[in-house]
C-alpha cells in the first residue's frame, strides 16, 4: 500500500508510467520510449520545482503581510490542514485516494466524463476533505472508504467536463483539460466573462501600456516588478525586527528583493517545465484514448493553460487577492467566528487561473471581474465546513478550494438531511 499510495501521489512517476504506457501501446522504439518517458518526468520535475520556489516566497509573503497588517485567523491552505487530517485518519484518506483514481478510469471510461485527473496533490486535498467529512457523520472506515472513493473519482471525471468549452477556446484544442478542484470557480469565471463578452478582443495580452510601463509587455518584467512592490510594502509594514527573523543571515532589506526575484525565476522554471511535459504527455496520450479509454483527455495542473494569457494570470492573482483581503474586512467587521485569511500562493495559482478563463470570454474585464469573484469564494466558502473539522480537532488551517468546498457543503447538507 505505501508503495501505491507513493505512486498515486508523485505525479511525475504517475505521468512517466502513462507516457510510457502510450509510447508502448504506439509500437514505438525503445529508444523512443526511454526518451518520451524521461521527458516527461524530468519536465514535470521541472514544472514542480517552478511551483515549489514560487510556493516557498509567496509563504514568506504571506507572513510578512500578516504580521505587517496585524492580521490574526485561520489562514487557508489545503497543504497544513492535510497534514492535520493524515496524523487523525491516514487510513481512510490514503485508501480513499487510491479507490478515486481507479473509480475516476472506470468512470471515464464507461461514462461521457472523459477526464483522467493527472493532479494526484489535489486528489489527496480532496480525499482529505471527503474522509473529514464521513467521519465527522461517525461512518466506519470501510463504508467511508467506498463512500469517498466513488465521490471523488465521479469529481476527477466529471468537474473538468464544466470548463471544457473555455478549455477548447484558451487552448485550441480538445486534446487536454483542467485538473485542478477550483473548477466550479474557473467556469464560473469564464461565464462571468461572456458578460463582457463585447470586450472579448480587448485581452489583457493586447493592453497598450504607455511607454513609462513599456516594461509590462514583458511577462517575466511584470512579474518581478509587481512581486517587488508588494514584498517591500509588507517587509516596510512589518518592520525590521520581524523581516530580519524571517530572513535569517540576508539584510532585511534585501530580502525583499531576492524573495520577488527569487518568485520570478521559480515562474519560469516552471513555464519551461509545463512546456516540456506537456508536449510530451499529449502525444503518449494519444494511444491512451484510442486503445483503453476512448476519447479521454488528460486533466493537468493549471500552470498548462498560464503561456496561453501569462498576463492575465497576474491580472488574475491581485483580483483574487485584493477579494481576499476584502473578505477579512468584512469577518472582522461583522464579528465572524472565524477570519479566514487569504494565503497568496492559492491566490496566485486559483485566482490567476480564473483570470485565464475570465479573459477569454470577457477580455480584461472579465480577468478582473471573474478573478475577483473567485477570490470571495476561496475566502468565504472555507467558513461553511471549518467549524465541522473542529470537531474532529482539525482547527488552525482549513482547505480553501471552491470544489472542495461546494461538494463538501452539498455532501454534509445530504447527510444531515438523511440523519446519517
Amino acid at each position: 500500500m505505501d508503495f501505491i499510495i507513493s505512486f498515486l501521489s508523485t505525479p511525475a512517476v504517475l505521468l512517466g508510467a502513462v507516457a510510457m504506457i502510450g509510447l508502448l501501446a504506439q509500437k514505438k522504439s525503445s529508444t523512443e520510449v526511454m526518451t518520451g518517458t524521461f521527458k516527461t518526468v524530468i519536465g514535470f520535475l521541472i514544472f514542480s520545482a517552478g511551483g515549489t520556489i514560487m510556493t516557498g516566497a509567496l509563504q514568506n509573503f504571506n507572513s510578512l503581510f500578516q504580521t505587517g497588517f496585524h492580521i490574526v485567523g485561520v489562514v487557508a491552505s489545503p497543504e497544513a490542514a492535510t497534514a492535520l487530517a493524515q496524523t487523525k485518519f491516514a487510513f481512510v484518506t490514503s485508501c480513499t485516494l487510491i479507490l478515486g483514481f481507479i473509480m475516476n478510469l472506470v468512470i471515464a471510461r464507461v461514462t461521457p466524463f472523459k477526464n483522467i485527473f493527472f493532479t494526484t496533490g489535489h486528489s489527496l486535498f480532496f480525499a482529505c476533505v471527503l474522509s473529514l467529512i464521513l467521519k465527522a457523520h461517525h461512518f466506519a472506515n470501510v463504508p467511508a472508504i467506498i463512500i469517498g472513493g466513488v465521490l471523488l473519482g465521479f469529481f476527477s471525471a466529471a468537474l473538468p467536463q464544466l470548463c471544457q468549452p473555455f478549455m477548447r477556446q484558451i487552448t485550441g484544442s480538445d486534446s487536454t483539460a483542467i485538473g485542478h478542484f477550483n473548477m466550479v470557480g474557473y467556469a464560473l469565471s469564464g461565464y462571468i466573462g461572456k458578460l463582457f463578452g463585447k470586450y472579448k478582443d480587448r485581452t489583457t495580452e493586447d493592453i497598450n501600456f504607455p511607454k513609462w510601463l513599456s516594461f509590462f509587455r514583458d511577462f517575466l518584467m511584470g512579474v518581478a516588478v509587481v512581486m517587488l512592490f508588494l514584498f517591500y510594502v509588507s517587509a516596510l509594514k512589518a518592520g525590521p525586527v520581524a523581516t530580519q527573523k524571517l530572513a535569517g543571515s540576508v539584510h532585511w532589506l534585501v530580502f525583499p528583493f531576492v524573495q520577488a526575484f527569487t518568485f520570478t525565476a521559480g515562474i519560469s522554471i516552471l513555464m519551461t517545465g509545463v512546456r516540456m511535459f506537456l508536449a510530451e504527455i499529449t502525444a503518449a496520450f494519444v494511444s491512451i484514448s484510442e486503445k483503453f479509454i476512448p476519447n479521454s483527455r488528460p486533466a493537468l495542473d493549471v500552470p498548462t493553460v498560464f503561456p496561453f494569457a501569462p498576463t492575465a494570470v497576474i491580472v488574475g492573482f491581485i483580483s483574487s487577492y485584493a477579494a481576499g483581503l476584502l473578505g477579512v474586512v468584512i469577518m472582522v467587521a461583522l464579528h465572524a467566528p472565524v477570519v479566514i485569511i487569504p494565503a497568496a500562493h492559492i491566490c496566485f495559482f486559483s485566482g490567476g487561473t480564473a483570470g485565464v478563463f475570465g479573459n477569454s470570454t470577457g477580455g480584461w474585464r472579465g480577468a478582473v471581474v471573474g478573478s475577483f469573484v473567485a477570490g470571495l469564494l476561496l475566502a468565504f466558502l472555507p467558513m461553511v465546513l471549518y467549524p465541522l473539522y473542529g470537531t474532529l480537532g482539525i482547527e488552525g488551517s482549513t482547505f480553501p478550494n471552491i470544489d472542495y468546498n461546494v461538494m463538501g457543503i452539498l455532501l454534509n447538507k445530504i447527510l444531515n438531511l438523511f440523519g446519517m
